[in-house]
């Protein structure tokens, strides 16, 4: 066995493997602790969320959301979003929701009868939805 081995012969590119940067996991989109997968955050942007304030006025309130009215508040907060919105007021038939556009979050909700006499603050859009 007296013949050598060269560096062509073992690595048909002449790059040995050692010299190449390795892909992190982040380049590879895999979840590294606080971290979300692609298909996490492609989820998370399919949804409404509502946060436990949001979930308290609406019990508190009596007010329903139906499918239908989530599908429509979904597309508002796509067209939102399209916008560059932050923070918006959408009006729903007689609700007025506060939403975090980037987090797909409604904040709080508000009936008819609590949305009279009020000043909406820390808005940057608003919605009508029909």
């Amino acid at each position: 066995m007296a013949d050598k081995i060269t560096i062509g012969q073992l690595y048909p590119n002449g790059i040995h493997p050692s010299t190449l940067r390795k892909a992190s996991a982040a380049d590879k989109g895999i979840s590294t602790g606080a971290r979300t997968t692609p298909f996490q955050h492609i989820l998370d942007k399919q949804f409404v969320r509502f946060s436990q304030h949001a979930e308290m006025r609406l019990q508190q309130r009596g007010i329903e959301i139906k499918p239908d009215q989530l599908a429509k508040l979904e597309n508002a907060i796509d067209m939102a979003a399209a916008k560059g919105a932050k923070d918006t007021l959408m009006v729903l038939g007689g609700t007025a929701l506060i939403v975090n556009v980037p987090n797909r979050t409604v904040i709080t909700a508000m009936d008819g009868q609590s949305m009279k006499d009020n000043v909406f603050t820390q808005i940057d859009s608003t919605v009508i939805i029909s």
